[in-house]
């Protein structure tokens, strides 16, 4: 028996491969009631072989490390979707994204118990890629929690 191939709904995720930095703003709630800016990194590579995409992240605000977080990126081919496994500095239990992309865009929303969050990437100019996290109480009004532009490091 021949070992499954990555398709090309997997190698859509190369587009975050790389080691990347960027200027964040973050929206003032209640988490963190001021707001501000941050810079962010993330370090990315394929694993598996080419069945995910693994996501480390971390948040630099005034010269300290406030926040990291981890994702597992993998595509569904069952459900014809694309899921991100989320573990972060909070503490919180993982979070479930789920997904797809429209062109050059991969949004994906998860639900838990404060309501709803979206992802959203847009790879549309290359080297670099412009990333938003929005949240909602009911997924009709959406709210911008932080939104970053990040270029390739390497």
């Amino acid at each position: 028996m021949e070992m499954p191939k990555p398709t090309e709904a997997h190698k859509k995720l190369t587009h975050l491969v790389g080691r990347w930095t960027g200027q964040e703003h973050i929206s003032p709630s209640p988490w963190d009631p001021k707001g501000g800016v941050a810079t962010g990194r993330s370090d990315n590579r394929i694993a598996l072989e080419g069945f995910a995409l693994l996501h480390d992240y971390e948040q630099e605000r005034n010269g300290a490390v406030t926040f990291r977080g981890h994702g597992v990126l993998t595509f569904d081919a069952q459900e014809q979707c694309y899921r991100m496994h989320w573990w972060d500095s909070t503490g919180s239990p993982a979070n479930e994204f789920k997904g797809a992309f429209e062109g050059a865009i991969l949004k994906m929303t998860s639900r838990g118990p404060q309501g709803l969050s979206r992802v959203v990437w847009d790879f549309s100019q290359a080297g670099r890629y412009r990333f938003k996290m929005e949240v909602s109480p009911d997924g009709q009004q959406w709210l911008t929690f932080m939104e970053g532009d990040y270029a390739r490091q390497d």
